[in-house]
């Protein structure tokens, strides 16, 4: 719960300290702009807020890992991302989108911390207790952050014991670790496809290798 809200937190700061003319420039997520980007998390602060008053009675199916499923990579062909640049491009000026998703990341962030995380909740045809799916969330929030300030040297990274639970994450869905050689970072940007290995890193990984990219949805 606690990590959720640090990366949550440092997510929205970094989207609030981008300036206007940024918004403009490409994300670390092919074919979206950093605007588009924020449109879809302010999706993603929607997504929360309506599961967390989306009560089940049922036992869990799934916990903060197998709440995520390896998918093939996207094609661009999904009704939803294509919709995303249209809405991000309707708000105009940034300053509106900013608001927006200051307004719903806002209220999302209160009702994390308000949760119950023994609650069970149900989601995409799945339940769990609250407190996996915020769990989940810190790897979402970690990697879009990462995805946000790819082309924004000067942007603030996401905190370490986030980038740090991301990558734990990321290996148990794996089933492997990734080599301790690799940084946090490194290991999120190779482990889902965001940027190709070097050789070195390629030895590293070894027979690992031949598993990358995780797509995970």
């Amino acid at each position: 719960m606690d990590l959720f809200s640090r990366s949550w937190t440092a997510l929205r700061t970094a989207v609030a300290d981008i300036p206007d003319e940024d918004f403009e420039r490409p994300s670390g997520c092919t074919g979206w702009l950093v605007r588009d980007l924020v449109c879809h998390l302010v999706i993603d602060a929607q997504d929360v807020l309506i599961t967390l008053v989306t009560p089940a009675d049922t036992e869990p199916t799934v916990d903060a890992v197998t709440y995520w499923e390896l998918v093939e990579p996207p094609t661009g062909e999904d009704p939803l991302d294509a919709l995303i640049p249209r809405l991000a491009a309707a708000y105009g000026e940034p300053r509106w989108l900013k608001f927006h998703f200051d307004d719903v990341g806002s209220a999302a962030g209160r009702a994390a911390e308000l949760a119950d995380p023994a609650v069970r909740v149900r989601t995409r045809d799945e339940v769990l207790t609250a407190g996996d799916y915020l769990s989940a969330y810190v790897l979402e929030w970690t990697l879009h952050h990462l995805d946000l300030i790819a082309h924004l040297p000067s942007a603030a990274e996401p905190p370490a014991e986030t980038l740090a639970a991301a990558r734990a994450s990321l290996e148990k869905i794996a089933g492997t670790p990734f080599p301790a050689s690799l940084s946090d970072t490194d290991a999120l940007l190779i482990g889902t496809g965001r940027r190709t290995p070097t050789d070195e890193e390629k030895a590293a990984l070894g027979d690992f290798a031949a598993k990358l990219p995780l797509i995970i949805g």
